[in-house]
This record gives structure tokens, sequence and C-alpha cells, in this order.
């Protein structure tokens, strides 16, 4: 059975109440990719993930949901993974107000 990706994680971005995701908000729709830029040099968590749209920087992954996403960047496959925004809800806290999902694409 042919699968195009598989669902791994779920979480709201952390941090994005101190970032740029207010700017680009109503732009932020179910199914956009989000662009993940891994950070080993990041002071307060060396498996710091980044999360962007376009060039907007909305927060990170949550430091629970990082650490095998940072192991798969550090050798090079950081590709295999996906984030994708699953809901956007603006009238939420605004730490809860975009929720993502990880998938790993499948490259079949």
């Amino acid at each position: 059975m042919y699968e195009p990706s598989r669902h791994i994680s779920t979480f709201y971005i952390a941090g994005f109440q101190y970032y740029d995701g207010a700017l680009v908000l109503g732009k932020l729709k179910p199914g956009k990719r989000l662009k993940m830029v891994s950070e080993p040099e990041n002071p307060y968590d060396p498996n710091a993930i980044e999360l962007r749209y376009q060039k907007a920087k909305l927060g990170y992954v949550p430091r629970d949901e990082n650490g095998m996403l940072a192991v798969m960047a550090h050798y090079g496959h950081a590709g295999v993974f996906e984030a994708r925004v699953l809901q956007v809800d603006s009238e939420a806290e605004p730490w809860r107000q975009v929720r993502v999902g990880i998938y790993v694409t499948d490259a079949r």
C-alpha cells in the first residue's frame, strides 16, 4: 500500500508568541509546508529545530519532540521529514495558535 507520507508527531509551535508568527498568521493554512532549520549551536537546546514560513521565523519544534529530528539532521537526513500546518486558530492563546504535524516523506 502506497502512503505519500507518514505522520509521526503533532504539536503547537514552541515560542510562537516571541517571533514573527503574528505577521504571517493570516497566510498560514492547513497543509502549508514549513521549513525546518537545525540549530546545533543554540545555547538553550543543541537539538533545536527552528520552524519558518517563507522568511518568517515562527518558533521551534518543542524540546520533547525534537530529538530524533536533530539526530537525523546531524547525519544529513533532514530531508526525509516535512513539517506541515495542521490547524490555525487566531482566537487561541498565542502559544496555541498553530498546530504542526511532522511527517516522514515516502521516497519510493
